[in-house]
This record gives C-alpha cells, sequence and structure tokens, in this order.
C-alpha cells in the first residue's frame, strides 16, 4: 500500500514548496520546465525505439510473454497476401472513381474476392499459429492469440510494432 492513501490532497502551495518551485524566478522556472520537458522527450523517444526493438520491459501487456513473441516472430516469417490487404483496398478505391461502370463493377469484383480470401485466409493461419503455440508451449493457453497473429499479418510488415525481428522465409 501506498503511504499516500489516508491523507488530504496536498494544497498547491505545499506541493510547490515541496518542490522548491515557487522560488525559482520566473525565468529559471521557464528555463526548468524546459529542461523537463526535454528530458520527457528524450525518456518517450527511449521508450518508443525499446518498443519497436521487442525488448519485454518496454512492450504494453498484449504484446508481452514468451508466446506473443513466438507468435510474432511466426508471422514475420511468412510472406502472404493478406499484408497487402490495405493497398488493395486503396488500388479498389482509385478503380470506383473512374466512370466507367465495368471498371467500377470490377473493383466490386475485387474488393470482394480481397475480402473473402483474407477471411479464409485468416482462420486457417489463426488454427495454424494456435497450434504450432501449442506444441511450442505445452500446456499453455492460446486464447487470443490467433487474433493477434493474424490482426499483425495483415498489417504492411514495416509498419508493424514491434518492428519484426525475423526475415520473411526463415522457418520458425
Amino acid at each position: 500500500m501506498s503511504d499516500k492513501k489516508g491523507k488530504p490532497t496536498p494544497k498547491r502551495k505545499e506541493a510547490r514548496a515541496k518542490l522548491n518551485i515557487s522560488s525559482l524566478s520566473p525565468a529559471a522556472s521557464k528555463e526548468a520546465k524546459k529542461a523537463l520537458k526535454a528530458q520527457a522527450r528524450v525518456r518517450r523517444l527511449e521508450t518508443r525505439a525499446a518498443y519497436m526493438r521487442g525488448e519485454e520491459s518496454a512492450l504494453p501487456v498484449r504484446d508481452k510473454g514468451p508466446a506473443r513473441r513466438f507468435v510474432r516472430d511466426y508471422v514475420d516469417a511468412r510472406k502472404s497476401v493478406t499484408e497487402y490487404f490495405l493497398v488493395i483496398i486503396m488500388f479498389v478505391l482509385f478503380l470506383t472513381l473512374i466512370p466507367i461502370p465495368a471498371v467500377q463493377l470490377g473493383a466490386i469484383a475485387i474488393m470482394y474476392s480481397a475480402m473473402l480470401w483474407i477471411g479464409i485466409d485468416g482462420f486457417v493461419f489463426s488454427r495454424k499459429i494456435k497450434k504450432a503455440v501449442a506444441k511450442e508451449y505445452p500446456g499453455g493457453s492460446t486464447k487470443g492469440l490467433g487474433l493477434y497473429g493474424w490482426m499483425r499479418s495483415t498489417q504492411l510488415r514495416r509498419l508493424r510494432a514491434p518492428a519484426p525481428q525475423t526475415r520473411p522465409g526463415v522457418k520458425k
């Protein structure tokens, strides 16, 4: 338990006195704030870099754990059409702007077939991920890992966070 609980919140004057902020001149206070902002920015950048490197201490709860790391590596080792889904949809959007009905109909057909393909691929890939995790970590829970891997596989490789640690084609 924290020793702060059970006490009233200190008044602003008391808090500032404790931090010795009130004794600073306005110019010095401005400089101190700038320095604090710079330090916070550096800390944020360092934390972001650690997150992108995949350091366990910097990962959010949804990405932590050896099973999640295994899933990330499993997904990143695979090349797939699903990672280009957004690119395909942007292409379809461009095609729908062309005022020729046959082109627009073709664009819609491309969109629906891409959505169907990605749905089926996601279902199959999710099952593969769960089987691979169950084999690698017997007795562990596979809840949510299939969807986690499938969602990662739908992102462009260079936009994935944390950044991929394995190259495509490397068997996991």
